[in-house]
């Protein structure tokens, strides 16, 4: 009985030695220098870049181009949004009450809640170059347009409801990368919001 509860002993001592051990390297002072070497602003950028290319914002924000293989993104305007001089095309309004259209670059929208066009995303003042890191979060976590209270909602096909379920440090590398790609100068039409009311 004796050698059992010396056994019992020894490991209990030993499990405490080990426990202090690990907690005096993985202390407070240790653990941020872990966290600070983990997470720099390049890789913020790259984890940015990485999720931007996933979740598919390239297919709506930027503008196409006709390739050799059909269309293809735009890389000059690369998250710049629907190209302000180009109008929206002519559309039958009863297809429209019931039907979603969309122009050839997948930037412009028309459906039951009016016109819609894709934002500029890049850090252009036109774009997202005056946006804070709240008001990235704000417009995707609340659908708030330009992340401002009192605006108008985000309109479709943007999918914020299914976005707004990303971690903070997901959106924090999204909007770093974002403020990280080339500017560009493109004002993007306002869109036109129709009374859904008066359609139904």
């Amino acid at each position: 009985m004796k050698k059992i509860l010396v056994i019992v002993g020894a490991i209990i001592c030993t499990t405490v030695v080990f426990f202090y051990c690990d907690q005096a390297k993985t202390g407070p002072e240790n653990q941020q220098l872990a966290v600070k070497g983990a997470v720099t602003p390049d890789s913020m950028v790259k984890r940015g870049r990485y999720l931007v290319t996933i979740m598919g914002c390239n297919d709506c924000h930027t503008p196409k181009k006709m390739g050799p293989k059909g269309p293809e993104f735009d890389t000059d305007r690369m998250l710049s949004g629907h190209p302000a001089e180009m109008p929206v095309a002519k559309y039958d309004a009863g297809t429209a009450k019931n039907w979603i259209l969309f122009n050839q670059m997948l930037t412009n929208y028309v459906g039951p809640w009016g016109i819609s066009y894709s934002a500029n995303l890049t850090p252009d003042s036109t774009g997202i170059g005056s946006w804070t890191e709240q008001q990235f979060f704000k417009a995707i976590r609340e659908g708030k347009y330009k992340g401002l209270d009192n605006s108008r909602p985000l309109l479709p096909p943007m999918p914020w409801q299914e976005f707004s379920h990303a971690s903070d440090e997901d959106l924090k590398a999204i909007f770093a990368y974002l403020k990280s790609i080339k500017p560009v100068r493109n004002v993007v039409p306002a869109a036109r919001i129709n009374n859904m009311q008066q359609q139904q």
